[in-house]
């Protein structure tokens, strides 16, 4: 991707984007390629795909103090490194720093965030799964929070096109609370992996261990300037080659080759202004982050996608007569309904066997187990509801032998020299249910540095959560105990809402605009020109990853948007 330039003189548009991410990444593409002249905004810096991947070839030895992070360095991300996500030098730079961005915490809420083009696309897991029909009904087949507006069918043509897009490994299982795509190979389970597959359906006939299904491409296939995947397992640090997905190095391109985009980093979006008189948003307000002079942009559509906590921030500040509690929140909903999937549970054990086999490369996604709780029949529990899966995988380790044995001389060479131990861990992600309490408010009395109210959070894992972590751990002790594993042992470390950098839910999609803030296609309900479309619009959570349905719901509302202009509808 080349570099952009925009001018400040022009200030209006066909649409504004506000974000460059997961979901910024292809709204600007559909809206691009539907002929739309398009301002795209993003409030950190500037990133161009390769030439800003400065860690991306470099080896333990080639960072200070082996890549770990100095005091320095934890102090700028003191909140953010409770995750152990943020802190290594090699990935560092795709976090934002505590002190210049500060946010509140009534409830310890762990929120990462990646301030620069490209956005959290450039650090996301790349787990990559279909919502259900399962799913889309949940909510109303159990009275919970709100009914989502639309069915799996209504997504499943634009899941195919995403997926077909942004390239996804998998194999097809045919079971109804995963959906089959349209996939790349799937990356081969090493011999460990597949033995546990082998042994869990030899011993659960409602459970199957699967390739991860991320985003990856694993084929000889042609994607647009990308390669594919090099199993370096670098991902975090920016890949060059173009393998993993990322709004850089795939959509914001495409949408540049149109010749209708301008991007425009550096533009901290506050405000979508208000028209009483059209009862449709006429543009955004602009601070510039180097220079904090405040701009406005004109536009005649505008998609939000800054992410959930961010974009909802923005309709917060967007107040006027007709919206005093800010845009499109008639129904109270917008900053409630926090969620998020919970983790850090699970079970870990070492094998007996397989001492003359390895494995080739490191692979950058492991194995799946999908969802196999409330699905019907003798799968129902009454302790709690929704469901979860796991994610894990198999390795041999070598350096932690070696200490544990504290040998020397020559049996400290060959026990270097000689693979350890082959290990298997599994750790569940669970649904979290959307709660009104749970929720983000905005506080005017303690101001970032350019004179915005910061962002409090005031919510938790309740009963439901903590019912379904006991569940999490005791199947997967059983799991891999019948595996055959040995020294089986348990783990469960919940951490906080925000760890599985999922935030969902803060401006949710619903039938009835007196309980939602959003309608079926991503549309403010009373402002029909503004659509949000990150994890704010999810009016539940389900138990997968969230941003394929991120991007499936993105590419819907923006050719919804594109048809919606040309009829003079918006």
């Amino acid at each position: 991707m080349g570099k952009f330039y925009y001018n400040d003189e022009q200030d209006s548009y066909d649409a504004i984007v506000v974000g460059t991410g997961i979901s910024g990444g292809w709204a600007a593409k559909e809206l691009c390629e539907n002929g739309l002249k398009t301002l795209v905004l993003e409030r950190g810096r500037m990133v161009e795909h390769i030439n800003d991947y400065t860690t991306a070839h470099k080896d333990p030895w080639d960072f200070p103090n082996g890549g770990q992070p100095t005091k320095e360095m934890l102090n700028k991300q003191e909140k953010q490194n409770r995750t152990g996500y943020t802190t290594n030098a090699a990935s560092a730079q795709w976090f934002v720093n505590d002190l210049e961005h500060p946010y509140n915490e009534t409830k310890r809420f762990d929120w990462m965030r990646g301030y620069h083009v490209g956005g959290r696309s450039l650090q996301w897991g790349r787990h990559s799964y279909r919502f259900s029909e399962i799913d889309f009904t949940a909510n109303a087949n159990e009275g919970i929070a709100v009914d989502w507006p639309v069915r799996y069918k209504d997504i499943a043509p634009w899941y195919d096109k995403v997926e077909s897009y942004i390239g996804v490994t998998g194999e097809k299982l045919g079971l109804p609370q995963l959906p089959d795509g349209q996939f790349e190979p799937m990356m081969e389970l090493n011999c460990l992996e597949q033995h546990v597959r082998d042994k869990v359906a030899e011993n659960f006939n409602d459970r199957i261990i699967t390739g991860g299904r991320v985003a990856h491409i694993n084929s000889d296939k042609y994607f647009e300037g990308r390669l594919r995947c090099q199993f370096r397992d670098r991902c975090i640090r920016g890949c060059p080659f173009g393998a993993y997905f990322s709004s850089l190095s795939s959509t914001l391109p495409a949408a540049e080759r149109t010749g209708n985009m301008t991007l425009r980093p550096d533009s901290i979006v506050h405000e979508v202004i208000y028209d009483p008189n059209t009862k449709r948003a006429t543009g955004v307000k602009v601070i510039d982050r180097l220079t904090k002079e405040s701009f406005e942009f004109k536009a005649k559509v505008i998609f939000l996608c800054a992410s959930a906590i961010a974009s909802t921030s923005i309709l917060m500040q967007s107040k006027s007569d007709r919206f005093p509690n800010g845009m499109g929140n008639d129904s109270d909903q917008l900053g409630r309904n926090i969620m998020d999937h919970h983790l850090g549970v699970g079970a870990s054990g070492k094998f007996d066997g397989f001492d003359d086999q390895y494995y080739k490369g490191r692979k950058p996604g492991g194995i799946y187990l999908p969802r196999f709780r409330n699905l019907g029949g003798a799968t129902n529990r009454k302790d709690y509801k929704r469901g979860f899966g796991y994610q894990g995988g198999a390795s041999r380790g070598n350096w932690d032998d070696t200490v544990a044995e504290m040998t020397f001389g020559k049996d400290l060479k060959e026990a270097i020299l000689k693979p350890g131990t082959w290990t298997f861990g599994i750790g569940g992600f669970g649904e979290v249910l959307p709660y009104q309490d749970n929720r983000m408010t905005l506080d005017y009395d303690r101001l970032d540095s350019w004179g915005l109210p910061t962002v409090t959070f005031d919510a938790e894992f309740k009963e439901n959560e903590w019912a379904m972590r006991k569940d999490m751990k005791a199947s997967a002790v059983e799991m891999l105990e019948k595996a055959g594993l040995r020294d089986v042992e348990p783990f469960d470390d919940p951490g906080a809402l925000g760890l599985g950098i999922h935030e969902m839910g803060t401006a949710r999609m619903g039938k009835n605009r007196k309980t939602s803030v959003l309608n079926g296609h991503n549309q403010i309900h009373d402002v029909p020109n503004v659509y949000v479309t990150d994890g704010a619009f999810m009016t539940s959570g389900s138990c997968v990853n969230p941003s394929l349905t991120y991007m499936a719901f993105t590419a819907r509302a923006a050719n919804h948007a594109a048809k919606e202009l040309k009829k003079g509808n918006i």
